[in-house]
């Protein structure tokens, strides 16, 4: 992230299965909206009330869009992180239009309500996976094998 973006955690559901294009370049874009609604616990009615929606139109780049649109579906909950963009254009008549899109640097299903399974392994970060610095061997409970924190 560059100095003086907005970084924002949008935490939400999908409104719509992910539309993924492909730019004349060969990158992947994947187009999606997140809606997110605040909940409060209201003291005097001992209930729970939604506050008002807000609607965040997102776009995920390359591999991210990929798996996003493989992932992800209409009614999915995520947590997603990025940065605010704003979008200048001018219409064909020369109205001048903006608009603030979130462009997505990573995101998941939440486990709050569900339960996800991952279809992917982890890359290798040092060679394989057996050489991965946070791998230990023998059971963890054994003295000597706990995490050095």
């Amino acid at each position: 992230m560059s100095f003086g973006e907005t970084p924002i955690t949008l935490v939400g559901n999908l409104t719509d299965d992910p539309e993924l294009k492909f730019t004349e370049g060969g990158a992947a874009l994947a187009k999606f909206t997140i809606a997110v609604t605040p909940r409060s616990f209201d003291r005097n009615t001992n209930q729970w009330k939604d506050g008002t929606t807000a609607f965040y139109r997102c776009a995920a780049w390359r591999s991210l869009a990929e798996h996003v649109a493989e992932s992800l579906g209409k009614g999915s909950r995520v947590v997603a992180m990025g940065r605010m963009r704003q979008h200048d254009w001018a219409t064909d008549q020369g109205e001048k239009r903006s608009m603030l899109a979130v462009e997505v640097d990573d995101i998941g299903a939440s486990v709050r309500f569900t339960t996800v399974q991952i279809n992917g392994k982890r890359p290798a970060q040092n060679g394989p996976a057996g050489d991965h610095p946070w791998n230990t061997p023998g059971n963890p409970a054994e003295p000597g094998n706990e995490p050095p924190f």
